[in-house]
């Protein structure tokens, strides 16, 4: 028993390291060609480390009184402004949704409709949400586009959170109740905070899908105004950009929020994925 819990735990570890260079290995390399001269990239046969590190590359993306560096920082910026601003319109739809489809029972085709919606390919809602923000006026802006990701964040984030509330035993919203605490009470001071390790994935979750959103961004932006990081970083590779490692350095920077945010919020990220997939 002993012999087969130590090869058991080697060959767990030996999949979890390829796993790791699987996942890891094509960034370090987008790191790499990032720091490369451009010349070095376009070597026969190519050399995998280059043999001087050359920041200039980002130095042109992060110069905002440069061309390409004020419109890939704007690009940024409202990446994060969008992303940021769906996510907590997403959660503040979510969270009552939730709570309602987990305690009444008879909502739960609901949820289910609009999850099935959910899946329809996005090309398909293309026409008429376009037709829509002509109307009222919201083409090329950060709110028309927060809207569209609300849409597609909102059922997401709604199913769950619901897994949050079905957990927790109704007994306790019944205790408050009974004691005199309104709803709204309840849900602040006592359901929310006991299921927010899943807000919290909820959250997570929500904020990487709206920050890696291409189609719509493409498709309801036209300007630096409204035109978000994954647009600008097509529009460097679309052919007017022939030093790959400025697309690299483009790709590495646009990484690095969602990598802080994972770093630092990986604590409440496997206790909400653990807390949703037990019952209370």
């Amino acid at each position: 028993m002993e012999y087969r819990s130590t090869t058991a735990t080697f060959l767990t570890y030996v999949a979890a390291i390829i796993v790791f260079l699987i996942v890891l290995l094509p960034f370090v390399w987008l790191v790499i060609m990032s720091i490369s001269p451009a010349e070095t990239l376009t070597q026969k046969p190519l050399r995998w480390w280059p043999s001087a590190v050359d920041l200039t590359n980002y130095h042109q993306l992060l110069d905002y009184t440069g061309g390409k560096g004020r419109d890939f920082l704007s690009a940024l910026f409202n990446s994060l402004r969008v992303s940021g601003l769906a996510t907590l319109l997403a959660l503040a739809v979510a969270i009552p949704a939730a709570w309602v489809v987990s305690r009444v029972k008879s909502m739960g085709w609901s949820l289910n409709v609009v999850v099935l919606l959910y899946m329809l390919p996005p090309v398909a809602l293309a026409v008429p949400l376009y037709m829509v923000l002509a109307r009222i006026g919201l083409l090329n802006s950060v709110f028309g586009l927060a809207a569209i990701y609300l849409a597609i964040l909102a059922p997401f984030t709604t199913w769950l959170i619901k897994s949050g509330f079905d957990a927790l035993p109704g007994e306790i919203e019944s205790a408050a109740s009974m004691d005199g605490a309104r709803l709204d009470q309840t849900l602040r001071l006592i359901s929310i905070p006991l299921i927010a390790p899943i807000i919290s994935t909820a959250a997570i979750f929500a904020l990487l899908l709206a920050w890696d959103e291409f189609f719509y961004a493409l498709l309801f932006t036209s300007g630096v105004q409204a035109k978000t990081v994954t647009v600008a970083i097509a529009e460097i590779s679309g052919g007017r950009e022939t030093n790959y490692g400025v697309i690299a350095a483009a790709g590495v920077i646009a990484a690095l929020p969602p990598v802080f945010i994972g770093l630092i919020l990986q604590r409440a990220l496997i206790s909400g994925l653990t807390q949703g997939g037990v019952k209370g």
